[in-house]
């Protein structure tokens, strides 16, 4: 089956994008595993009632259904959807996250999860009732494949969760005061729509809750925050260009300090049939 022509253009974007990273950051990753030591951030209590995108999600499932997580991380979603649901196939290549997710089921004592150590593109699973994919797709080479793979092991529905513009792009704006040239985007939301246009998938989309947009208290909080968003290691010559370059670059808004013109990510879920 011949690649779609816009599934060639996305992967075109991330050799792109990767490039430039490789060739700009400050040093080579220290780790094969990009999440190794980012795993807290993305843990959170399975019995919260104050998420409202789990919120949301909770509608898609019944007792009855099982679910597949792509790109599981430590369980954020995957184990207060199991407590909604018969069973979850969390699938998670990155180890960090795996040994994440089972120190969670552990802690919660979340016994009706199963966990495989693999790409989704790899993967030996079964079918589901529902397949989830929560903010991975953005670096999925042969997007077209993954998409088929997903929409193949869904008895009832895929649903996509990811931002409509490229993650992180709010710091693009400080791309050329440091590196010197302009930030080059990952795909998101149009991208991902040319493609299932493409492929003759028919799709609906939802705009999903904004998660609080919160400023920075100082001019040093900003710097210190935006600092891997641009792969610099702190007190490299490129991240005191940084701090330097920041303070033109915010402005104040009730009291709080954001980087000018940026706004809130627009998260979407694009539900697919299988």
């Amino acid at each position: 089956m011949p690649t779609p022509e816009s599934a060639q253009n996305w992967l075109a974007m991330i050799r792109a994008e990767h490039a430039q990273t490789e060739r700009l950051r400050d040093h080579p990753n220290p780790h094969d595993d990009h999440w190794h030591g980012m795993t807290v951030s993305f843990r959170s209590d399975p019995h919260r009632t104050d998420d409202p995108l789990l919120n949301r999600l909770a509608r898609e499932v019944q007792p009855h259904h099982t679910l597949i997580d792509v790109g599981s991380g430590p369980g954020r979603l995957a184990f207060p959807l199991a407590l909604r649901c018969k069973h979850v196939t969390a699938v998670e290549p990155s180890p960090a996250m795996a040994e994440a997710f089972r120190e969670e089921a552990a802690a919660h004592n979340i016994k009706n999860v199963t966990l495989v150590e693999s790409m989704w593109e790899d993967a030996e699973v079964g079918p589901a009732h529902v397949v989830l994919c929560s903010h991975v797709i953005y670096t999925a080479r042969h997007v077209d494949q993954f998409v088929r793979k997903l929409t193949h092991h869904a008895n009832a529905k895929v649903l996509v969760i990811l931002h409509w513009d490229p993650p992180q792009h709010r710091a693009y704006r400080l791309w050329p005061d440091v590196h010197g040239e302009t930030r080059l985007p990952l795909p998101a939301g149009p991208q991902l729509l040319e493609v299932l246009d493409e492929m003759g998938i028919s799709y609906n989309v939802e705009d999903l809750p904004t998660p609080d947009f919160h400023g920075f208290q100082t001019s040093d909080e900003a710097w210190q925050q935006t600092r891997g968003m641009l792969f610099l290691t702190e007190g490299s010559e490129k991240d005191n260009l940084l701090r330097s370059a920041i303070k033109n670059h915010l402005e104040e808004r009730n009291g709080q300090l954001y980087l000018k013109d940026s706004k809130p990510m627009r998260p979407v879920l694009i539900t697919l049939p299988p």
